[in-house]
């Protein structure tokens, strides 16, 4: 809630914009200063700085509120309460699809699906309300230049057909999404603590961060000192002020992260790290697998991050055709494991067969073990089905 914009905490507009000129334009900024400087900042008295000071508070104190109201909330407005993906089958586990007002994560391996949920997702919400969709307006930050118009298109056409029929409309929908390249930490962190003035003059009912890990695995060497507390305290600005915009404005924010390698106990042993690399395998989530062999992969940026979201949903190769999605965590939801396929119309759920016998070791979304497709067994001719057999040593 400190991060709510000044200008939506009832100050004069004519002292906003003063304000804004000194980079005082949210609530922290305004709480941070000392009433002398306030007073120096604003010209006005003690006084009335002290009156001001009362206002910004409380329009950025949380509002306490019980359990019925919510639940009164939520039935008055379903379609407030959860944005359905159109996969009914993980709707329904979900109590109908992903929460608004919180944070969801999507993490697998490179290239099994996280960016073609996200894409479907964002048609998916420009859609009338009376066909599932929130009807708004998306926002879209795309950290690794993996967004493709094209592919939106397409799996439009493909999935809603009777809809977007005519060129008018899928302008119409296209025009709805509003993609920002970021490439840096920094200007990630800019992008998403400007977002308020988007949400509110744009009209978006969904955000989407596509990746949060790629810049800043990138950008942060575990070697240097100092590193991984800078890293955690970016992750930790962005979550707060993401978590702050899906609950004030009741949206869903849709995250996707990448993996990391989780060692074996007898990788373990023969690992002599420093204390610099010790403190990266903790904050990656890396520790001894639960069968004490071999390695595996599962979520990246440690459990710090994995406390800050809300549902995690794995995506993982089950072989070259079909892959898993796993609800791994969720207030709501238990756990579950779906196949699907990803066709031109975007991802399709499997039947329900042989689920039963899926990857169910743990709960512990920030230990779970995914499958990833492997290369070598690509390469050596080796019979696909065999890359669902047991753990990985290696992944990316």
């Amino acid at each position: 809630m400190a991060n709510k914009m000044l200008k939506r905490t009832g100050l004069p507009s004519d002292l906003c914009e003063r304000l804004s000129k000194y980079q005082i334009v949210n609530c922290r900024d305004f709480l941070s200063l000392s009433p002398l400087e306030l007073m120096r900042l604003t010209g006005q008295s003690i006084h009335k700085v002290y009156a001001l000071a009362k206002t910004v508070s409380k329009a950025c104190a949380p509002k306490m509120i019980t359990a019925l109201e919510i639940k009164t909330e939520r039935c008055s407005h379903p379609s407030n309460a959860f944005f359905p993906t159109s996969l009914a089958e993980l709707d329904e586990v979900l109590h109908g699809g992903l929460a608004c007002g919180t944070l969801t994560e999507v993490t697998g391996p490179s290239g099994c699906g996280k960016t073609q949920l996200c894409i479907m997702l964002s048609v998916l919400a420009t859609l009338p309300v009376s066909m599932g969709g929130l009807d708004g307006t998306v926002i879209y930050i795309d950290t690794e230049s993996a967004f493709s118009a094209e592919r939106l298109v397409e799996m439009a056409r493909c999935r809603f057909p009777n809809y977007f029929c005519t060129e008018q409309e899928l302008i119409r929908m296209t025009n709805k999404i509003y993609l920002y390249r970021e490439l840096t930490c920094l200007d990630v962190l800019k992008r998403v603590e400007s977002l308020e003035d988007d949400v509110i003059s744009k009209g978006v009912k969904l955000i989407v961060v596509d990746s949060v890990a790629s810049v800043v695995r990138k950008e942060f060497d575990p070697r240097l000192e100092g590193n991984l507390t800078k890293r955690s305290n970016l992750l930790s600005s962005e979550a707060a002020t993401l978590k702050y915009l899906a609950e004030e404005f009741s949206i869903p924010v849709i995250l996707t992260n990448q993996i990391t390698t989780r060692m074996g106990q007898r990788q373990a042993a023969s690992f002599k790290p420093s204390s610099v690399e010790i403190d990266l395998l903790q904050s990656e989530g890396c520790g001894v697998s639960p069968d004490g062999e071999t390695g595996f992969a599962t979520a990246a940026l440690g459990n710090t991050w994995s406390h800050s979201i809300n549902t995690r949903l794995i995506m993982q190769y089950l072989d070259y055709h079909s892959r898993q999605v796993i609800v791994a965590k969720s207030p709501l939801a238990p756990f579950a494991v779906f196949m699907f396929t990803i066709q031109n119309s975007g991802l399709i759920l499997q039947g329900e067969d042989d689920q039963s016998s899926s990857l169910t070791e743990g709960t512990d979304p920030g230990l779970l073990p995914i499958r990833v497709r492997s290369s070598i067994g690509h390469c050596s001719g080796q019979d696909p089905s065999a890359l669902t057999q047991g753990k990985l040593r290696s992944t990316e």
